[in-house]
């Protein structure tokens, strides 16, 4: 027992004695020096995820245009991994401050005002990084309202083709409510085909770009958009133009969702949309469907073809709509009469008819025999499809009260009085059939 007792004692002497020096135990031990290894790299890993997730809550804040400026390399590679992992919903378009919006369009100063429409002026901007824009900025006085704008950044976030304009993020700050598009140089369609002199510019072929263009985005909205959208306020100052003169269809304040594949028939007992472009079923009856959109589609065809506007003064002036003018020339034969004078008859004659035949088609006052929009751009683009013969269009629904345009100089054409492009940015409420 003594023995073991000494025996122990050395091996607790051995075990505190200091190690000798030289010795490579005595001042590390491998175990402290993973951990301290683990934690450099999971500290470097935090801080590298934590950066790429606040240059993603600022692409998503700021859009995409200011993203180059604080992202690089691996980075951005992480960004993409973040989009992907939370894809953009209608709510995650870029949410813009109201202090860039009114650095770039000079707190929206009167030499950068663009126009004004139903939902209020337009600005033009130009933002810090040289980028472009078109910012709509709602007015008190305007018929739209919270749940329009609401609506329009809901919806064209999910909404991408080449024929509808692009919106690039929106500000509802303090009592502002404003919505960012890109910038487009020709400003909208109206502008160009009701001024005498602008509308030279719009030849034969430059004319059926336009019209195919908008058959185009139109029917996207149809059928081939993920939501199928009917638009319910399609018209000449609601196609805007690009450098090359393409078209893009844009203000969706008023569009609707219809969840059936045929496009349902919706009764709001609303009456809304434009004088000169409603079919009579919604402004009799407020019921709209995607053959509503049809028979706008085939004013504004009727329009383009004839540089003149199925509005008021057209009415004042000649007694008829302009539908119902186009009807009495087709049935006399007497179609090339209804052409635009400014084209000076330099269009091709099968082109044209078939353009204007496919427009009596679209304004017929039955909706059921309407044709689809994927049947209106087959019909468009085909030189061998044999077209259907249209039926008389309905007689146009009158307003209680048309109120005279204001003094504008004589045009050139008519000597008429021209009409101001906004005349037809007026949502209606009230009407009764002539």
């Amino acid at each position: 027992m003594a023995a073991a007792g000494r025996i122990g004692g050395h091996r607790r002497l051995l075990d505190t004695a200091p190690a000798p020096a030289g010795d490579d135990r005595a001042g590390s031990n491998p175990g402290d020096a993973m951990r301290i290894m683990v934690g450099v790299l999971v500290t470097v890993v935090f801080c590298t995820l934590l950066y790429c997730i606040y240059c993603w809550r600022w692409r998503k804040r700021n859009g995409e245009y200011g993203a180059q400026t604080i992202c690089s390399g691996f980075s951005c590679h992480l960004l993409s991994l973040l989009d992907s992992l939370w894809p953009r919903s209608s709510s995650d378009l870029p949410l813009m401050d109201l202090a860039s919006i009114l650095a770039a369009t000079g707190n929206f100063s009167k030499a950068n005002k663009l126009g004004e429409g139903g939902f209020g002026p337009v600005y033009r901007g130009v933002l810090s990084g040289g980028s472009e824009i078109a910012v709509k900025r709602l007015s008190a006085r305007s018929r739209q309202g919270a749940a329009e704008f609401r609506n329009e950044v809901e919806l064209i976030a999910k909404l991408q083709h080449r024929n509808l304009v692009r919106l690039l993020g929106w500000c509802a700050e303090r009592d502002e409510k404003l919505l960012v598009y890109e910038y487009l140089p020709n400003r909208s369609l109206d502008a160009f085909l009701f001024d005498p002199r602008k509308r030279r510019h719009l030849g034969w072929s430059t004319r059926q770009n336009i019209i195919h263009g908008i058959a185009r985005g139109m029917l996207y909205l149809h059928e081939d958009s993920l939501l199928k959208v009917v638009h319910r306020d399609l018209k000449a100052s609601n196609v805007l133009l690009d450098v090359k003169m393409n078209p893009k269809i844009s203000d969706f304040g008023m569009a609707k969702i219809f969840k059936d594949e045929s496009g349902g028939i919706n009764n709001t007992g609303r009456v809304v949309g434009t004088y000169g472009y409603m079919a009579p079923e919604v402004a009799l009856e407020g019921v709209f469907s995607v053959k509503s959109d049809v028979f706008s589609f085939g004013v504004l065809l009727l329009e383009i073809l004839s540089g003149q506007r199925n509005g008021a003064l057209y009415l004042e002036e000649h007694h008829q709509s302009l539908i119902r003018g186009a009807w009495r020339l087709w049935i006399e034969d007497h179609a090339v009469e209804f052409m635009d004078p400014s084209l000076s008859r330099s269009f091709s004659r099968e082109e044209a008819w078939r353009c204007y035949h496919v427009g009596l088609l679209c304004v017929q006052e039955d909706p059921d025999v309407r044709p689809t929009m994927s049947s209106v751009l087959l019909m468009l683009i085909s030189d061998h499809m044999k077209l259907p013969e249209p039926a008389k269009p309905p007689l146009f629904a009158k307003l209680r009260s048309i109120p005279s345009p204001p003094a504008l100089p004589l045009t050139a054409r008519t000597g008429s009085r021209a009409p101001p492009h906004s005349i037809n940015d007026v949502t209606i409420t009230t009407i009764e059939p002539r």
